[in-house]
């Protein structure tokens, strides 16, 4: 195959066309192209009137090597790299089985891929299966009734089934992990322009239907799903994992336990730290969502091609570093989406983002998030986030009524130093109910001064973005974890304990759906190596 890179037509063109541009680069008839396939398209839009679509393309053609040959020195034109992962060996079953703890991207990609090399894992979930947990989020949605063990946080398929579903990372990934991540989606149902689209994403509808075809192949092939089975303990001998404990009275023999938490299993690292097991505290997020028309979004990225099908809902990614040393930056941007309560536990209000597939709801909204670093908590305690955390979403809880509505404030009242009382052209999407107040109420001051200095500047980047009406609601805390359970460089396990897999966005090795599913590929990779 040869890989033709950085190649650009107007980004509604017809196929046609890319058939033709690429016998024309290659210089060849049309008979010797055999096939083609598109390994990336993005879209430039930084020239509004002139948006391009930009291709990488693998091209299998009659005598290749000639045709290589003669573009030896054109570094657009090369042969294609080999694309697939390469699986471990596979290994003996061990009489004990590894345990996955949490079922979110993380867990699910250790589970099925021991599961491919026949090691049988157990993976437990402390929430429900995606269908039950379902139901339990509407009903929160719709009547304010939590349930604390099955909601956006926990329950089958994690945080992420609940959210916009982006699969991009900014990891160097020269193994093909992250090419083996977007093929099992594919297999278990993703639409396979994922496999090519520079900013690809599955949307919650499509996740929970690939979710449980994931979980069916665990089954499978030997595996088994536990769900409502929390980790509650661990015993060890020597410095080594040998059992799990889980509902505080079932003892499970293993000699390898993964630990794909998840960034809100708050009591399992309480439990860990208590274990003895080291655990560090690490900088974090804390801000808002804000909330625009979508039609705003798309006016400002693609000017007159704004609502154009082959476009979709616009995207964005800002950042400003303010005079007091902090930044403001946005986070998990959800185009076509709405702003979710994703509360885990009671009296405390969390906020997230979720899109559709078809990204076809009236508003975007984004995080609008500012650092907080470790000397900003209160004490040095290793889990001292988690009580910061804490402290701000019950603020945010009793701001917006203690009943799980969001406090929310228009940026023209927030710009003005004033509370809001009413809203305005902008509708907010967040369910059970909101409340119009002063967010000073539930945030640090200086993440007000800096997202108040921020705002202006951002607009300057994103018209529209500082636009009076749009919404602002609180509170977003759980970008990340605020905690990094520590892990030996090499073999992955933990410094303290042997056999023991830190893995994932909440122990501190994860930012999204996809650098969360590759951490689970390198971790599975480890237990196997275990158990050679």
């Amino acid at each position: 195959m040869i890989r033709i890179t950085d190649t650009a037509l107007a980004f509604d063109h017809k196929e046609q066309l890319l058939i033709q541009r690429i016998i024309k680069l290659l210089g060849i008839k049309p008979a010797d192209m055999l096939s083609y396939t598109i390994i990336r398209r993005a879209i430039d839009a930084r020239h509004k009137s002139n948006i391009m679509a930009v291709y990488t393309i693998d091209v299998a053609v009659i005598d290749e090597a000639a045709i290589l040959a003669k573009f030896d020195a054109n570094p657009k034109i090369k042969p294609a790299p080999d694309m697939q992962y390469q699986m471990p060996q596979a290994v003996k079953p061990a009489e004990k089985p590894p345990i996955v703890v949490g079922s979110g991207p993380c867990g699910l990609f250790i589970a099925l891929l021991l599961a491919q090399l026949g090691l049988k894992p157990i993976m437990i979930e402390r929430g429900k299966d995606v269908q039950s947990r379902i139901a339990d989020i509407n009903r929160f949605w719709r009547d304010g009734i939590l349930d604390t063990e099955s909601n956006v946080q926990f329950g089958e398929g994690g945080a992420g089934t609940f959210s916009d579903g982006k699969l991009t990372t900014q990891i160097k990934d020269k193994l093909n992990r992250s090419r083996k991540v977007l093929t099992e989606f594919v297999k278990a149902g993703a639409p396979e322009e994922i496999l090519y689209q520079a900013k690809p994403h599955i949307g919650t509808d499509n996740l929970i239907r690939i979710i449980k075809n994931i979980r069916q192949e665990i089954i499978n092939l030997g595996g088994q799903v536990r769900f409502q089975t929390q980790l509650t303990g661990i015993e060890t001998a020597n410095g080594h994992i040998t059992a799990a404990i889980v509902n505080d009275n079932e003892t499970i023999p293993t000699d390898a336990i993964a630990l794909a938490l998840g960034h809100s299993a708050r009591d399992t690292f309480e439990m860990l730290h208590a274990a003895g097991i080291a655990i560090e505290a690490k900088p974090f997020a804390i801000g808002v969502r804000i909330e625009h028309p979508q039609s705003i979004i798309d006016k400002a990225q693609y000017g007159k091609f704004a609502g154009h099908p082959s476009l979709g809902a616009a995207e964005y990614k800002l950042v400003h570093h303010c005079a007091n040393g902090r930044s403001t930056y946005t986070f998990c941007m959800c185009p076509g989406g709405k702003v979710i309560a994703s509360s885990s536990e009671a009296g405390h209000l969390v906020t997230n983002g979720m899109s559709y597939y078809k990204r076809n709801c009236d508003n975007a909204n984004s995080a609008l998030l500012v650092g907080i670093k470790v000397e900003d908590f209160p004490s040095d305690h290793p889990l001292a986030g988690i009580e910061f955390q804490r402290q701000w979403e019950a603020a945010a809880y009793r701001l917006g009524g203690s009943n799980y509505h969001a406090p929310i404030q228009l940026v023209g009242d927030f710009l003005a130093h004033r509370p809001s009382t009413v809203i305005g052209t902008v509708k907010p999407s967040y369910a059970p109910g909101i409340t119009p107040c002063d967010l000073a109420g539930c945030l640090p001051e200086y993440i007000i001064k800096t997202i108040r200095e921020a705002l202006p500047q951002l607009d300057k980047k994103l018209k529209g973005f500082a636009m009076a009406d749009a919404v602002m609601t609180a509170i977003e805390s759980r970008s990340s974890a605020p905690l990094r359970i520590l892990r030996d460089k090499e073999t992955l396990q933990s410094v303290t304990t042997k056999g023991l897999f830190p893995a994932g966005e909440g122990a501190g090795y994860a930012g999204g759906i996809i650098s969360a599913a590759i951490d689970g590929i390198k971790i599975a990779e480890a237990i196997t190596n275990l158990s050679d």
